[in-house]
C-alpha cells in the first residue's frame, strides 16, 4: 500500500498548525514548528501564509485531517463518500470511520507515539484483536474488541523496554479502557466528536470539498 514518505514536519509548516506526526519531538522545543514557525520555501520566512480562498480553505481542512491520519488521497476520499451515505450524524460517521481504524486505535491506546509508528507495529504483525493476529492497518475494531500485543512480540526491545517508559504516563481517551499491566486495551463504545480533537469547522469544509 502506498504511503508518504517525505518530511512530515514539513507538512506541519505548510499548514500553519502542529499536528503531532513526529510523535514526543512535535510537543518538544525541538519541533519544527517552534524552530521555524513559517510555511517552508524561499519566501517562507515572511510568515505571511498569504490570503486563502474559500476552496483554499476547504482544501486546507481536507489536508490537515487526511495527514493527521496518516492516509492517502483515496483512501481518504472512500472513506469520507462511504461515511456520508450512512444513516447516522454526519460527522460521527466521520470519525467512526478514521477513529476505529486499527493503525489509529494502537495509536490512541499508547502502544505508539505517532500514528506513522502505530500504522509499523501492526504491518509488522505485533497487534493481536480479540487474540488473533491482525496485520491490516485499516481493520476497523468495533465495540467490545480487545486489543493487545502479540506474545512472541513482548519480547521484542521496544515492546518490553521503551514502550512501557511512556505507557506509564498515559491516559487512553473515554472510548476504551487501558490495563497497563497486561498491556491491552478494550474498546468500550464508538468514538464520537468529542473524542476525536477536530474541529466541526474542518469536517464541515471536508464535506463541501468533496460535494462539488
Amino acid at each position: 500500500m502506498a504511503r508518504y514518505l517525505g518530511p512530515r514536519e514539513k507538512i506541519e509548516r505548510r499548514l500553519g498548525e502542529k499536528l503531532a506526526l513526529k510523535g514526543e519531538r512535535s510537543h518538544s522545543q525541538k519541533s519544527a514548528m517552534v524552530r521555524r514557525p513559517y510555511p517552508p520555501g524561499v519566501h517562507g520566512k515572511t510568515g505571511n501564509f498569504g490570503k486563502v480562498s474559500e476552496f483554499g480553505l476547504q482544501l486546507r481542512s481536507k489536508q490537515k485531517v487526511r495527514k493527521t491520519y496518516r492516509l492517502m488521497e483515496k483512501q481518504f476520499k472512500s472513506i469520507i463518500q462511504r461515511a456520508l451515505t450512512e444513516k447516522t450524524d454526519p460527522y460521527d460517521a466521520m470519525i467512526a470511520a478514521l477513529e476505529t481504524r486499527l493503525d489509529n486505535s494502537v495509536f490512541r491506546m499508547g502502544f505508539a507515539q505517532s500514528r506513522d509508528q502505530a500504522r509499523q507495529l501492526v504491518s509488522h504483525g505485533h497487534i493481536t484483536v480479540n487474540g488473533r493476529k491482525v496485520n491490516i492497518p485499516s481493520f476497523r475494531v468495533s465495540q467490545g474488541d480487545v486489543l493487545g500485543i502479540r506474545e512472541g512480540s513482548k519480547k521484542n526491545v521496544f515492546m518490553g523496554s521503551l514502550m512501557p517508559q511512556w505507557l506509564a504516563n498515559y491516559e487512553a481517551p473515554a472510548w476504551m479502557v487501558l490495563d497497563k499491566q497486561t498491556m491491552t486495551a478494550t474498546v468500550t463504545t464508538i468514538p464520537k466528536m468529542d473524542a476525536s480533537g477536530l474541529k466541526v469547522d474542518d469536517l464541515q469544509a471536508i464535506i463541501e470539498y468533496y460535494s462539488r
